[in-house]
């Protein structure tokens, strides 16, 4: 068997991840601005914490998730999202005592067995924001702004947010109830797996990618027609404060999101291509999540951005940054005692700020040089037996190559003069 990465999963090298770097220290800094703090969590989970989170009649409970026993006999699920973790952390650590809203955000790697297509893998990478202990609309608008304005900040011009609200559990009893009298007119029309779908969430047909069904979904019943009063004051507040933050959305009235556990507010975030749309982000309220895996009622809403399918989309509009991180110097030596020089000044360097590596296979000042251009450096701080002597070194401009002599005691602030 020839040794390679799975189906499903992608080695990122020193040429893209600054790509990586890049997106992820934008939207730390979004996260900072809108006061949100970072959690991290493990990899897998008990695996009832998934059925009970994200729903036993979901896709990704039936079809996606990798659960093994571990030699303990344990049931044990890498994780296929950030939302369920999160609230198992919430409640773990006993953050219904703290002051609320609580507010965190996450970076991760999650997995799902799935078709890898279109941007999609089976080990994938998230961006996650969840805000426990408020039902105000104004939180959701919160949310919608931040992961709005963190796509603005990558340079998208594109982008629209799609709402749409499912309800509470009280008035979507009416509509659970229509939507399966609706579709059990087309029954014989229906997949398989949407035929098991109808009885136990026929809500979930709503996500179906099947063609069939897709088409016949088309015409169903609307959740938004069906909203309590108090769900439609809750919707039309949440409009209210879009519009005053400047969001450009539209109510897409068939969004219910893949996860059981959404209330009320969903929504999808789309770049728009002509007239395709292209989703980047998804997320939505789940005021019984908390409740429903073991801890005391608390609202909640959160959202969640698929990093590969992000940075394709960054690639192919040309909104990536062109230049990797490269080392600013390169420091050539020519013998044993400038190669020990070359430790002390490279630790100087970057005690000071400058990225530096130095020479270590001892090669011919050409070939070191060769080399110094590959990388990319800025400078190259040439050393030999005379120039030790002297106190000195050499400092090449590699675009230019000119050179000048220096004082060793004076490199670093020769360099920052330049950079």
């Amino acid at each position: 068997m020839k040794i390679q990465a799975p189906k499903g999963t992608k080695d990122v090298l020193p040429e893209e991840s600054y790509i990586w770097q890049y997106v992820e220290s934008k939207f730390r800094q979004i996260c900072k601005l809108y006061g949100y703090q970072e959690v991290r969590f493990p990899t897998f989970e008990y695996t009832e914490l998934f059925q009970r989170g994200v729903g036993e009649t979901t896709d990704i409970v039936q079809k996606e998730m990798y659960t093994f026993l571990d030699k303990g006999g344990r049931s044990i699920t890498l994780r296929p999202e950030g939302t369920a973790s999160v609230a198992r952390l919430f409640i773990e650590h006993g953050f219904a005592s703290r002051p609320m809203p609580q507010r965190l955000y996450y970076i991760i790697s999650a997995f799902r067995y799935e078709n890898t297509q279109g941007g999609r893998y089976r080990e994938f990478h998230q961006f996650g924001i969840e805000n426990f202990g408020s039902k105000s609309p104004v939180t959701d608008a919160e949310i919608i702004s931040l992961s709005y304005n963190f796509f603005v900040s990558l340079g998208l011009d594109n982008i629209v947010v799609n709402i749409n609200s499912i309800g509470c559990p009280v008035c979507r009893k009416d509509y659970v109830k229509n939507l399966k009298e609706y579709f059990l007119g087309y029954y014989d029309k229906l997949c398989p797996t949407c035929k098991q779908r109808l009885d136990k969430n026929p809500m979930r047909i709503l996500d179906c990618k099947e063609d069939n069904c897709k088409l016949i979904a088309q015409d169903a019943p609307k959740p938004i027609e069906y909203l309590c009063d108090e769900c439609k004051t809750h919707f039309e507040a949440l409009k209210g404060y879009l519009d005053a933050a400047g969001v450009c959305y539209k109510v897409d009235p068939y969004i219910v999101r893949g996860l059981d556990y959404y209330t009320r507010t969903v929504f999808e975030i789309v770049d728009v291509v002509l007239d395709k749309e292209l989703a980047i982000c998804g997320g939505g309220r789940y005021d019984n999540l908390i409740e429903q895996i073991g801890g005391s009622s608390t609202p909640g809403i959160g959202f969640a951005i698929g990093v590969e399918r992000l940075i394709m989309l960054l690639s192919q509009k040309g909104l990536i940054p062109q230049k990797p991180q490269v080392p600013q110097v390169f420091i050539a030596t020519l013998g044993d005692l400038a190669t020990k020089k070359a430790f002390e000044i490279a630790s100087t360097l970057r005690f000071e700020g400058i990225s530096t590596v130095i020479e270590e296979l001892s090669r011919s000042l050409k070939s070191q040089m060769k080399y110094a251009d590959k990388l990319g450096c800025d400078f190259a701080v040439i050393i030999g037996d005379d120039e030790l002597e002297k106190g000195v070194c050499k400092v090449r401009e590699m675009k230019t190559s000119s050179e000048e002599v220096v004082r060793i005691e004076g490199l670093a602030q020769h360099i920052k003069s330049k950079i």
